[in-house]
This record gives C-alpha cells, structure tokens and sequence, in this order.
C-alpha cells in the first residue's frame, strides 16, 4: 500500500495558502519578518531557503499558529489563522527541526495519540497505513527512546501526518540523519507529494531543495527576496561556463578574441568562456569558429552550470530583489 492511496488529489493550481502583507516585530523592537506575500499551491513542494536568522522559523511559527504576526493576513485553505485558528491548525501538520516525543512511548502509541489531540476519531487502519509508508510498522512497538535519530525523525513526521492534514511543514526534515537516510526521506517527501500532500520545508541542505522543490524561496532579513520555480531560477540566474582544453599551451589571448567572460587558465592549457544563457555576448559556434580562424586547436571541452548553491549565495550576498510570488 503506497501513501499515495492516503489523500485524495487537487488541482494543481489551487492556492492552500495565502500570505499577504505578513509582518512581525518584536517587542526588542526587532523586525523578523518585512511585509511578506506568498501563495503556495496544492501538491506543490516549496522550499524556503535562507540563512540562520533570516526569519524561516518565524515565518512558520505564524502560519502554524505558534507565534501571532504584527500585521498581515494568513489563509490556510481559505481559513484566516486568527480568526479561524482550531479550522486552520487541524489542516496542517508540523515537523519541527528539534527531535520532542515522549520517550517512554511507544511508535504506535505517540502516534495514535497525535491523532486524538486533533479531535479525530480512531482509526487504526490509517496510523497502519502511515507506520507502513515511513518503515515503522515493525518499530510499532518500540519505545521511542530505543530508535536510531533517523528512526525518531520518522516518528515525527508520522505524528504529524497522524490527523490527515492538507500542508506538511518540515522544519531542516533531514538534520542529524546520514546520507543514505537522507535520500530515503527525500523519497518519503516526494510520495507525499504525489498524494496531493503540499509541503513546505526549510532546510540547510541546498541539494535537498535542488532535489525535491518545485519552487524556491529565499529569505533574506526578513525579506522574502527572490519566489520562483526551481528550473526557471537556475535558468535565470545561473552562469554557464565553455571550457576548452588546448592541444597546445596559449601564451595570451589573441586581440581579436577580446571577448567579455573568455579568460585563458595559469598553466596556459584551458580556456574558459563564462555566459549567461540569457544573454550571452557570442554563440559558442560563432566562438569556435574564431578560435579556429586564430589557429587554436583544442583536444575536449565541456560545459558547467552554476548550481542552486552558487545561486543561493550570491543572491543572499547582493541582496538582490527579484521577488516573483
């Protein structure tokens, strides 16, 4: 039985959550997060990305009904989070970064439990079928002190799944767990997805987001900098690189290939041309072509992309705003 048979699909382009004009000062008088607006879809994993501090946990802690904004609206499946708060809560599930459950219990029944604080009826068929998906079944009856961090990460997000909800927060879902656990978690995540499940996670882990994320955000001071799908971001933004390995070393670049981004290597054996896919100066064929009018043969080349990573940083770095949500 697959977590996709769970929940039923939505459309793609519905918004579960809508965020406008979300702000929050503290009494210190520190300003967390800066006019925030935000809409996420149904069955969409989104991945906020941002530095310590930058406002992610407080952004969640609102939308979970955790902490109360300064000003701003949150709709959660078109429930206002203030005004609707039992309706808005019982529609999301949360997985918080630090590991917290009672350690005498045992998996079935801290599970089982989660499900009852929402109001839910019993329902044993379901909890099996979450345990299942998750790989606790055989762990059901453990207590949770006995499990590996992995395993307790597990359990978490199986509570939070316990009473059904429509949006999974993951709050750094794969801190602490090795790199073979990691992936199984992404998997976890992505047959979520399928099932209709929207996620929404943070994380320290750019490949985590390169991997599973249909979208990006960066947060940045509080400042929701930069809100775009994750292929088109990486299209927009990345750098490409040509690099040529000469058959013969090159003392200097000849004048007529005085060309913007074309830098020849130290040791003389590669050069290297650095474009925007966008809006590169010179074609690469237009640019072989000149190399061969000059009489420089090359023996290999190929081609890199800057990753989510590179993206990330130098965005945060500039500060750039090019917030399309």
């Amino acid at each position: 039985m697959s977590i996709l048979n769970l929940q039923v699909r939505w459309p793609p382009m519905n918004k579960i959550l809508k965020i406008s004009h979300l702000s929050k000062t503290y009494q210190s008088g520190f300003e967390a997060l800066k006019d925030v607006n935000l809409k996420i879809s149904k069955g969409e994993i989104f991945a906020l990305l941002g530095q310590n501090g930058a406002g992610k946990t407080t952004l969640i802690s609102i939308i979970c009904g955790i902490i109360n904004p300064s000003s701003g609206e949150v709709l959660v499946d078109g429930k206002d989070i203030i005004h609707h708060y039992r309706e808005a809560r019982s529609l999301i599930g949360l997985v918080p970064q630090e590991l917290s459950t009672d350690a005498f219990e045992t998996v079935w029944n801290t599970v089982t439990f989660s499900r009852g604080l929402y109001g839910k009826a019993p329902n044993p068929q379901f909890i099996e079928k979450i345990l299942k998906e998750l790989s606790l079944w055989d762990k059901r009856d453990n207590k949770i002190m006995t499990l590996s961090g992995g395993m307790k990460r597990r359990v978490m997000i199986a509570k939070a799944l316990s009473h059904e909800p429509k949006i999974l927060f993951l709050d750094e879902p794969t801190a602490g767990v090795d790199v073979s656990l990691r992936k199984d978690m992404w998997n976890v995540v992505k047959d979520l997805k399928a099932s209709g499940t929207t996620i929404i996670l943070t994380t320290h882990y750019i490949e985590e987001a390169e991997e599973m994320a249909d979208r990006i955000g960066i947060i940045r001071k509080g400042e929701l900098i930069l809100v775009d799908e994750k292929l088109a971001l990486m299209k927009k933004l990345g750098k490409k690189e040509l690099i040529l390995q000469l058959s013969l070393p090159l003392q200097c670049i000849p004048a007529a290939l005085d060309i913007p981004g074309l830098i020849l290597s130290q040791d003389k054996f590669e050069i290297t041309y650095t474009f925007d896919s966008n809006s590169e100066q010179i074609s690469i064929a237009d640019l072989l072509q000149k190399l061969t009018e000059q009489g420089i043969t090359f023996k290999d080349l190929h081609t890199k992309q800057s990753s989510l990573e590179e993206i990330f940083v130098n965005l945060v770095n500039a500060g750039v705003n090019t917030h399309e949500a």
